[in-house]
């Protein structure tokens, strides 16, 4: 069959998006929908005589012209009607995007026969385009239940079950589908989503091998693979993955960043730096969150040339998106990265984020830093005494301010600023560095 395309969305290593279905316009679908309208008597409603002379001059409009066809069976679709009527409207009504009025035929339909195999199954093919999926559910697993062995009818079982998070029912319904339709690849994916939801990861893995050999152009079984290899544990076989899907044109702002992390994880900070440029440079209207979150981890690692990359790309991609809070964030983290690489120019920034928010303690940090690196410790104490007046910030500041103390062997001050830090929040290494600064100010008395 003609690819189905089903869209199940999947976060690596996290929570899933939204899931979606986009078979309507498939030709192969449209062809087998329009099968339907034909009549099966083991598990259908008879028809008179005249019921079937009125069905037959319909059923060549269906192709055609089908406001005309649907005019002639509502006329005809009285209530003492026969339901294959019913069933007939619906599918029109189905044909012609109108959901609301294809349900109520084809609820009329299954009250009038409620054994009518192929009614039950086009109600569940209208609720799952409208979004109704518990009610989808009901009625694909009735028409199973009366019958229904195609592959079709599991696959939409499947996907239906899969948006409601029941993944151990959506596996069993893939299985079957995929049995009848072996060579639908989507049933497959569907199956492997499955298992990875259920954290199946080496079957999952075992089973997308089987569909990238098969249909290696496909990036979704690329990027599912990945996130399977990271369930394992296994980051560099995913990283592979991910470098695949981008050199064939595929990659997306998730797997990119994706990709970024594992190498920042592997201390590949180049790589890292370039994962996560190319994630910025791939979708310029995206939220700034996910990039600056990316700066964030390489200033934190020490990678302060590679961060500086990723800030500059965010400044020229993404700064119309930028909020105040993310501009503010920005600088700082440039300030930051400067710091770290020996750099003088942060100081400037950071006094004129200081002198916009004089409560910023993590600015005030950032300067005492500054200033303590350029050796100059009375600026250095006068930002941490600022920073440390603030509660949020209170024990970080007092803690370089002992340092700075320290480091001009004035012991006695530093001494009730470490005993402070410890009351605010108890730390091993605090406490051993508070003992040795007490010792050498009682050796030196």
């Amino acid at each position: 069959m003609k690819r189905l395309i089903i869209a199940i969305g999947l976060a690596a290593g996290a929570a899933h998006a939204t899931e979606g279905l986009n078979l309507w316009s498939d030709p192969e679908f449209k062809k087998h929908f329009l099968g339907s309208y034909g009549i099966n008597s083991e598990v259908e409603p008879r028809v008179t005589t005249e019921e079937r002379d009125v069905l037959q001059k319909i059923f060549p409009l269906m192709g055609t012209d089908l406001p005309t066809a649907r005019r002639q069976v509502e006329k005809a679709a009285k209530t003492d009607a026969s339901a294959l009527f019913d069933f007939t409207l619906g599918n029109i009504c189905f044909q012609q995007d109108d959901l609301p009025a294809a349900t109520a035929a084809l609820r009329q339909a299954v009250a009038k026969f409620p054994a009518f195999r192929r009614a039950h199954k086009s109600l569940g093919l209208v609720q799952l385009r409208a979004g109704q999926y518990p009610e989808a559910i009901t009625a694909l697993t009735r028409s199973i239940e009366l019958g229904a062995t195609d592959g079709l009818t599991f696959g939409l079982l499947g996907f239906a079950y899969t948006t409601q998070e029941n993944f151990v029912a959506a596996e069993s319904a893939y299985r079957y589908a995929a049995l009848l339709q072996p060579e639908n690849f989507d049933w497959k994916l569907g199956l492997a989503r499955c298992m990875f939801r259920q954290q199946k990861h080496a079957e999952a893995v075992s089973l997308l091998d089987e569909l990238i050999k098969r249909k290696p152009e496909r990036s979704e079984f690329w990027l599912l693979q990945a996130s399977a290899y990271l369930g394992l544990k296994e980051p560099l076989k995913a990283a592979e993955n991910y470098e695949f899907v981008a050199r064939a044109g595929k990659a997306t702002v998730a797997s990119q960043t994706a990709l970024g992390d594992i190498y920042v994880n592997q201390t590949l900070y180049d790589l890292a730096a370039g994962a996560y440029v190319r994630a910025i440079q791939l979708d310029p209207a995206q939220k700034p969150a996910s990039a600056v979150r990316a700066a964030e981890i390489l200033v934190a690692r020490g990678a302060s040339t590679q961060a500086g990359t990723v800030i500059a790309m965010i400044k020229e991609q993404l700064g119309r998106n930028l909020d105040d809070a993310d501009r503010r964030k920005l600088l700082k983290l440039e300030a930051r990265a400067a710091i770290a690489a020996g750099g003088g120019e942060s100081a400037k920034v950071l006094e004129e984020i200081v002198a916009l928010d004089p409560l910023d303690g993590e600015a005030l940090l950032l300067l005492g830093q500054h200033y303590n690196k350029q050796n100059d410790p009375a600026k250095a104490l006068f930002y941490y005494e600022r920073a440390s007046s603030l509660d949020a910030y209170e024990g970080p500041a007092k803690l370089r301010q002992a340092q700075v103390l320290v480091a001009q062997a004035k012991y006695q001050e530093a001494i009730p600023l470490l005993r402070r830090v410890q009351e605010i929040k108890p730390a091993d290494d605090v406490a051993r560095y508070l003992d040795q600064v007490e010792r050498i100010a009682k050796a030196r008395r």
